[in-house]
């Protein structure tokens, strides 16, 4: 049996802890579908419920056992935002926030080949928090901080995910729009702007164009089909990436990633949702689609085909549980948290147990448990993300 994977977790605030333990039960269930893919969860306390025991929202215990994990799997938090999931993004250096919207066919919307990706630049602009007030109160003042550094390794990361993609789908011409403010913000925005084009120049079968914030936001509801990869600066991108959301169905199908050089933590765009915490209607596939990014992660990662294709069965199990309608409330079903989560997890083993795992991602027939080992890894080119 391989070293399980250390999966730090942080429950969070709300409906935070509902639907962590559907992910978790998801993946628990994968690991009895994958003998050689196995997880150790670590708690991490974080949060409000963490300030108010303990006078810290992110105790520094729990900030040690998350930097010394292979990753981290995070609920939302409440207030204390701020405190939590931005110090660590900031603190390890998880420099892009990679949030997909997709269109599902059991999810109803005005549209329905939405296939996109913003790429999100995560340690920059007004939230690295730069704030100040003057004459007693009446009047304050925000700094947008961005770099050449930060905004040139984002725009590599934009055209990385769009290569990648066009390699999944080689239908679709790889595309990356910077999308800023440049007309009104000359000095910030059109820095990141220059350090965009910059990157575009390595990338000449990428087809490269550019933004204005505003304009992306119309389009966004007007013609969704038409992006690819977007990739802008982090309060654009905090926007737009809610915005695209509900445009496939809304933040509740709305996983995300918060990705460094060798570290990743993976939660749910939305937050913890305190009015409807404890009523089980909460919809869980935000964090079981969090959990799948962080299963592809894994598999590019560490070159780990188990993950790749747990990743897929995932994926596979919850259009399955939505085509037969078993979907919570806020997506026009009638059934519970639980309820979902279980039939999920049922599909995963129904699905292992019918062979349809018998082969890798690359459709390779693996044989023999034995042998699995000789599939289990790969070059890294191959192993791609779908983001």
């Amino acid at each position: 049996m391989s070293r399980a994977y250390r999966v730090s977790f942080i429950e969070g605030d709300g409906i935070g802890p509902e639907i962590f333990a559907s992910a978790r039960s998801v993946l628990e269930t994968i690991s009895e579908c994958h003998p050689n893919l196995n997880f150790d969860f670590i708690p991490t306390p974080a949060g409000d419920a963490t300030l108010a025991k303990s006078g810290e929202a992110l105790p520094r215990d729990s900030f040690i056992k998350i930097s010394e994990s292979d990753l981290c799997l995070k609920a939302p938090v409440g207030e204390t935002a701020r405190e939590t999931i931005i110090k660590i993004r900031q603190d390890l250096d998880l420099f892009a926030n990679i949030r997909p919207a997709r269109n599902y066919d059991f999810i109803e919307s005005k549209f329905s080949n939405v296939d996109l990706v913003i790429v999100r630049e995560n340690t920059e602009d007004l939230y690295v928090g730069r704030e100040f007030e003057e004459e007693d109160g009446r009047r304050a003042t925000a700094l947008k901080v961005t770099t050449e550094k930060a905004s040139k390794r984002i725009a590599k990361m934009a055209f990385d995910t769009a290569l990648s993609r066009a390699k999944t789908a080689p239908q679709k011409s790889p595309a990356v729009v910077c999308v800023q403010k440049s007309n009104v913000l000359p000095m910030t925005d059109g820095l990141f702007m220059k350090s965009c084009g910059s990157i575009a120049e390595g990338y000449p079968s990428v087809k490269y164009s550019t933004m204005y914030v505003d304009t992306a936001a119309m389009n966004l509801v007007r013609n969704p089909e038409s992006f690819d990869v977007i990739v802008t600066s982090n309060v654009y991108g905090d926007i737009l990436s809610d915005e695209a959301s509900q445009i496939v169905g809304g933040l509740g199908v709305a996983g995300s990633a918060n990705i460094g050089n060798e570290f990743a933590l993976f939660e749910p765009v939305h937050g913890c949702a305190p009015d409807i915490a404890g009523k089980g209607i909460a919809n869980p596939l935000s964090m079981i689609f969090a959990a799948k990014m962080m299963l592809e992660w894994l598999g590019m990662k560490r070159n780990d085909l188990n993950c790749i294709s747990a990743a897929k069965l995932v994926d596979q199990a919850v259009s399955a549980v939505g085509g037969d309608r078993i979907l919570t409330p806020d997506i026009g079903g009638n059934s519970s948290t639980l309820v979902v989560t279980k039939a999920i997890c049922k599909n995963i083993k129904e699905s292992k147990d019918g062979g349809e795992e018998n082969y890798d991602y690359r459709g390779k027939n693996r044989m023999s448990a034995k042998n699995e080992a000789t599939v289990t890894t790969t070059n890294k080119q191959d192993v791609l993300l779908k983001w």
